[in-house]
């Protein structure tokens, strides 16, 4: 196996696979249709993920290529979710991590010329606490909630602007995967490629507005990486319409590019006692460097997002799908 250890999760019409990613190929793995029952297998075996992976490979290979661009029968599926239980997947997001994040922020949301917003404010707290040395608590960042595993979706699929939304937008991100052992111990299982889709038109009438602008969809993938390295990561993030490139940005993140580090950013995530239930998962997104919206780009529909990290496999790309049907109030009944 190569250092770097990266899973893939697929399926066709008659089974969902995990595969190990050995390219061009994807090595099949047996004995576990989803990598959540292969890391929750590993936590209570008491063996080492890659480990357990080494012992489970198949002699059954996939030409990865075919796959990747959707012209095989195999799919491939977000990179990590809970096939049984989506309810219990927790999808979250720590923001103002990035000052380029920050400063886009401070401009969506500035009334005053020259006076640090509230956004500001939080990310200079973050820059002067975030990284407290090992075994000391840093200061709080910003937390949000995106949904449950239901809005997870894949490489290839389209990321849908409802009816009720003002706007939909790429962030590009890397997003921690973790699983809560039967005694409440978070693990955490390894590192994806992500985009983080957001409503930056409904945040930018007002920040109060961020809660309700983050519960959209999102994907991750197409890759799992194990043992990825967080201290630094590079990567590019593009918007292509018409198969035209529109925007690109280079991109950064990892510790030495955020103002927390990762020991902070995950134990004010876990320190809530409902964030450490048995057997619930999380999918936690780290904060974005750029977006094309801080660039006044606005994505219309089938516009191609893509979000590549160097060292976190293939890029993800994702079309973005805007209803245009008008808003339909729901009616609530009695029981």
């Amino acid at each position: 196996m190569t250092h770097t250890v990266r899973l893939v999760q697929i399926k066709n019409q008659q089974e969902r696979r995990v595969a190990l990613v050995s390219e061009p190929e994807l090595v099949l793995i047996k004995n576990y249709s989803s990598v959540y029952d292969l890391a929750v297998a590993a936590i209570e075996s008491g063996s080492k993920l890659k480990d357990l992976i080494a012992a489970n490979l198949s002699s059954e290979k996939l030409a990865y290529d075919p796959i990747y661009k959707g012209e095989s029968s195999w799919k491939l599926l977000p990179s990590f979710d809970n096939p049984d239980a989506p309810l219990t997947c927790l999808v979250t997001g720590t923001g103002l991590t990035h000052k380029n994040s920050a400063l886009n922020r401070q401009m969506m949301h500035q009334a005053i010329e020259d006076k640090p917003t509230d956004s500001m404010q939080m990310y200079q707290w973050g820059v002067e606490g975030g990284a407290p040395m090992s075994g000391q608590i840093g200061v709080q960042p910003e937390w949000f909630y995106k949904g449950n595993g239901t809005m997870l979706r894949a490489h290839g699929e389209t990321l849908e602007v409802p009816p009720y939304a003002n706007d939909g937008g790429e962030e590009p991100e890397v997003a921690g995967i973790y699983i809560i052992a039967k005694n409440g111990v978070p693990y955490r299982v390894g590192f994806s490629t992500g985009n983080e889709f957001s409503d930056h038109i409904m945040e930018k009438k007002n920040y109060l507005y961020l809660a309700p602008s983050k519960l959209r969809q999102c994907a991750i993938g197409p890759e799992l990486t194990i043992d990825g390295d967080f201290s630094s990561i590079t990567g590019t993030v593009s918007v292509s319409r018409n198969g035209e490139k529109l925007w690109s940005a280079d991109i950064k993140t990892g510790e030495e590019n955020m103002a927390h580090n990762l020991a902070n950013l995950e134990y004010h995530h876990f320190k809530y006692a409902n964030h450490r239930i048995p057997y619930q998962s999380h999918v936690h997104f780290f904060g974005a460097d750029a977006f094309s919206f801080g660039n006044k780009v606005i994505l219309q529909n089938d516009d191609e997002m893509t979000v590549e990290w160097k060292g976190f496999g293939r890029a993800i790309k994702n079309k973005i799908a805007i209803d245009s049907k008008t808003e339909q109030l729901i009616e609530i009944k009695s029981v």
